[in-house]
């Protein structure tokens, strides 16, 4: 038997409703925000990652799904299966010369991406995000309203217990800064530091604070380490635009904490970043994550643009919200008259009504018994009330059956 490859799942019955459910709850509360729907390739070219999300991330480094097509100029033809989809949305603003538009361009999006690595709780192979993205707009009123968005979205699936972390990782000069301390302080301990770190170290060493690792950790706990993380590195223009971030949260009584080790995984990063985070996911915490990346347009051949968002993984959110049963059809049709049958389920269905019908012609006992189990009521359409015209309608909860002399009376 062929089986669904691992890190990957099929989404069945019960579950693909509230899927379905979430992804209506993400549409209405962005459209509230004026964020338009987005829909881009699932594949892109893979130069796209390469420049956009950065070649000393762990993403694509080691988790890109990365394919040569269409010949030997594997450079012109290389695809990658989406591993985020900020950049393909970035791709869309660029291509489709959308900056020429009155800033801001908001939109938010729902899909599947692919990263491989290690299936484990809340992280597949193919894992689905919602996700939203700004552009245009430098002012940290912006930043407020994704932060408080985020939350909203939580909150709307009655979701309460969770943590709202915040930092700042300034702009390039500050982050220049910012990782030349960073390699001075780690150089005496990086032989002890886990391989990849080592990379992280000469490509990127901000990543590094990001490492799950216990030994990178335990050095990362150091107090000599955790003196030039906790510096203060940004420069006034960025601090400014920090300070009046928090001050709008502040406003919005929003509760959050700063994190200074907070850096994200992707290399576009700058400025803000921020993550809500829940104990109830274990060691992999995070519900959601953004921030700003206001170099990224230009960095893929854009104008200048500063911009902002957030993608929440769907497999996490699932895993916190309670559950909604599928609501069952109004009524299932019993007969032995299948053509009655049918045409009675079409006109309903046509009515507004959800109806279905025995496709096998069984036993009326049998046909019950199925009704009982899936409808809220049973419509019974035998030989007297197809010839005398009624229907016989009995609910399924209270066993009450009453006779229908009109078919406006079932509407």
């Amino acid at each position: 038997m062929i089986k669904a490859q691992r890190g990957t799942k099929d989404i069945l019955f019960d579950e693909s409703y509230n899927w379905e459910r979430i992804e209506k709850i993400a549409s209405e509360t962005f459209r509230k925000a004026g964020f338009s729907k987005i829909q881009t390739p699932i594949f892109e070219a893979t130069e796209l990652f390469n420049r956009g999300v950065g070649e000393s991330s762990d993403i694509v480094n080691k988790e890109m799904y990365t394919f040569s097509v269409g010949g030997a100029k594997k450079n012109e033809n290389s695809i990658t299966l989406r591993p985020e989809n900020t950049a393909g949305v970035v791709r869309a603003y660029i291509e489709h010369n959308l900056s020429r538009l009155s800033p801001p361009q908001k939109f938010w999006y729902f899909g599947p991406m692919f990263r491989y690595e290690r299936p484990q709780a809340g992280r597949q192979r193919q894992f689905h995000q919602i996700g939203i993205e700004a552009f245009g707009v430098e002012d940290p009123s912006m930043d407020a309203e994704i932060i408080f968005l985020a939350i909203n979205l939580l909150k709307s699936f009655n979701l309460s217990d969770f943590e709202v972390e915040l930092n700042s990782l300034g702009c390039k000069t500050c982050k220049e800064e910012y990782k030349n301390s960073i390699k001075e302080a780690i150089l005496p301990y990086l032989d002890k530091m886990c391989p990849d770190c080592k990379v992280r170290y000469q490509k990127n060493p901000l990543r590094i604070l990001d490492c799950k690792q216990p030994s990178c950790q335990e050095i990362l706990g150091l107090e000599e380490i955790k003196k030039v993380v906790l510096k203060d590195y940004i420069c006034p223009h960025c601090k400014n635009h920090f300070d009046t971030l928090t001050n709008y949260l502040d406003e919005l009584g929003i509760n959050y904490k700063i994190n200074k080790f907070l850096v994200r995984g992707l290399d576009y990063y700058n400025r803000t970043v921020f993550e809500i985070k829940s104990s109830h996911l274990g060691s992999q915490s995070a519900i959601l994550g953004g921030g700003r990346y206001d170099s990224l347009v230009e960095t893929l051949g854009g104008p200048k643009t500063p911009a902002i968002g957030f993608a929440l993984g769907v497999e996490r959110l699932y895993s916190l919200i309670e559950k909604v049963e599928v609501q069952k059809p109004d009524y299932y049709i019993v007969s032995n008259n299948q053509k009655e049958a049918l045409k009675l389920a079409l006109k309903l269905r046509e009515s507004g009504k959800s109806a279905e019908f025995d496709y096998g012609n069984r036993k009326f006992s049998k046909q019950l018994e199925k009704a009982s189990k899936t409808a809220k009521k049973a419509i019974i359409l035998g030989e007297d009330e197809i010839n005398q015209g009624f229907y016989s309608v009995k609910d399924l909860s209270s066993s009450e059956q009453i006779k229908v002399d009109n078919y406006n009376d079932l509407i």
